[in-house]
């Protein structure tokens, strides 16, 4: 590769995983704030950093030394999900921005500098214009290559026109962000950029292979990779306008076919399908209204116009609530109707039937449980993921039809395919799995043969073989079978939070099977088997 980098700017906001956390989860940033991943802070705020706390620490270590710290754990999604206004912020004021991480974005710096007077100016009128739009701070920072830039960022400076090199000089090597490369460095005497870009290019290859290689050109400010210039999104939603207020639900059928079919037409255009579509409303009055639907396959126009004519249905007949309840119709007609594709992808991702189609039969099903949910709101129809945990209980989470079916807790094939040394929830009863689970566990009594209460003790043992069961107030059951305990000690560094419990499986001369419980030193019946 020939030629010098790229004039480049970059900016920067400073912690923005916390500042992600308190935009999207409302967890204040100006408080002791530490994002956790793999039990490790990966950012904190600047209080925490006062008290010491620093990226790497283990949360404990963290803890002690800021006992009010705020800990949340790291989410890639929830920083890019927050840091997209602020790129659309700068492209409001330049053209083609590449999201280098969520926090960071990058532009060339000639275009910006020449019609905003120069480079600091472009810089200052950057920083200005993301504080006023998105209310955050950031820094900006000028170089020759995108790497060079995200350090001059760091420090809020603008490096001269080829005086990258000089720049990076007086760096530390742990500033090309490989720790372990940075560590042997050190080790063999290499402490700075400068004395890393002084070594000769084919020793480094043979000694650090080609990442170490790429690292090498990085310090001497060789940085030739171009900008992947980010495509602004596609404006996909449609509205419609109303100047006398829609009150009835034949009206709003009407508006909802041809809206639908609009927005189908737009997507095709673009390649694209709808998983997931936000219906927005605006009453006469004022008052805003707003559901999202989701769909595992592809939104044809008359899917999208049924949903809208359900949504619209629902509210204007105020049955939209949740199941059981009732909610109170708008107080005025409707005069703006907004359809948003909210999840979008490309045709070609999406997967047909086996015989290219996924079958009328599903549609129908799908289409009646979609209906009820717009009469009586989306968690009226659930269904069950199963995922990780050590109770059954803890397995199952009920996602409303139609939502992504991500598990609560990473599952056993999941800790596997991370390749864990060690089961992911030791203490997890073995299989089968009980067949109901019941929402809130019975308090029963268990005595051995003498009739004396079977207790266990702080190590697990116990008192005497269970022989019989008597759940609530009903009658004695004899006990022929049972294994266990089986002990669970969670979350006992959280003494509010902490759970110490054993249980047991036990099998009854009617031939019925329980699962049972010890917690606290009560019996308890937490599900059946089949």
């Amino acid at each position: 590769m020939t030629g010098a980098p790229a004039r480049t700017l970059l900016l920067w906001c400073p912690d923005w995983p916390v500042l992600a956390a308190e935009i999207v989860d409302g967890v204040p940033a100006t408080g002791p704030v530490a994002v956790l991943h793999a039990n490790r802070v990966v950012a904190c705020s600047e209080r925490a950093r006062a008290e010491g706390v620093r990226r790497g620490l283990r949360k404990r270590e963290a803890q002690g030394r800021c006992p009010q710290l705020t800990v949340v754990e790291y989410d890639p999604g929830r920083d890019a999900r927050a840091f997209e206004p602020v790129v659309a912020a700068v492209e409001e004021l330049v053209a083609g921005v590449e999201v280098v991480r969520p926090g960071a974005c990058a532009v060339a710096a000639r275009g910006p500098s020449r019609y905003l007077g120069g480079e600091e100016a472009a810089a200052e009128r950057i920083i200005e214009h993301v504080a006023q739009s998105c209310l955050v701070e950031s820094q900006v920072g000028i170089a020759d290559g995108v790497f060079a830039a995200g350090l001059a960022a760091r420090a809020g400076r603008v490096v001269a026109p080829g005086g990258t090199p000089e720049f990076l000089a007086g760096l530390p090597v742990e500033a090309l962000g490989r720790s372990a490369l940075a560590d042997l460095l050190r080790r063999l005497g290499v402490r700075t950029l400068g004395d890393f870009a002084a070594l000769p290019a084919g020793d480094v290859l043979a000694r650090f292979g080609f990442d170490g290689a790429l690292a090498h050109r990085l310090a001497a400010g060789r940085d030739h990779r171009p900008l992947a210039v980010r495509q602004p999104p596609a404006d996909l939603t449609v509205t419609s306008e109303h100047d006398e207020p829609i009150d009835r639900v034949d009206a709003a059928a009407f508006v909802a076919r041809a809206l639908a079919e609009q927005l189908h037409e737009r997507l095709a255009g673009h390649g694209l399908a709808c998983t997931r579509l936000g219906i927005e409303a605006v009453t006469e009055h004022g008052q805003e209204l707003h559901r999202v639907w989701r769909h595992d396959g592809l939104l044809t126009a008359a899917a999208i116009a049924d949903r809208v004519r359900w949504q619209l249905d629902g509210w204007l007949s105020g049955s939209n609530g949740r199941a059981g309840a009732r909610a109170a119709r708008p107080t005025a007609g409707i005069i703006r109707l907004r359809l948003v594709p909210d999840g979008v992808i490309a045709q070609a991702g999406l997967q047909a039937g086996l015989w290219g189609e996924t079958g009328e039969e599903r549609e129908r099903a799908h289409r009646a449980l979609s209906r009820v949910q717009g009469i009586l709101g989306p968690e009226a129809v659930v269904t069950a993921v199963l995922g990780g945990g050590r109770s059954p209980a803890d397995q199952v989470r009920l996602v409303p039809w139609g939502d992504e079916r991500l598990p609560a807790r990473p599952g056993p094939a999941a800790g596997a395919r991370a390749g864990e040394g060690t089961p992911p929830w030791p203490g997890r009863l073995p299989p089968p799995a009980p067949a109901v689970v019941l929402p809130s566990p019975l308090a029963a009594t268990v005595h051995d043969a003498a009739g004396e209460p079977v207790v266990i003790s702080a190590r697990l043992a116990v008192s005497a073989a269970p022989a019989r069961l008597v759940v609530g107030t009903g009658q004695p059951a004899e006990i022929v079978g049972w294994a266990g305990p089986w002990p669970v000690d969670e979350r006992w560094w959280a003494p509010a939070e902490a759970r110490r419990r054993a249980r047991f499986q036990v099998s009854l001369a009617d031939g019925a099977a329980l699962l049972l419980a010890v917690e606290s030193g009560q019996w308890l019946v937490e599900a059946i088997y089949d």
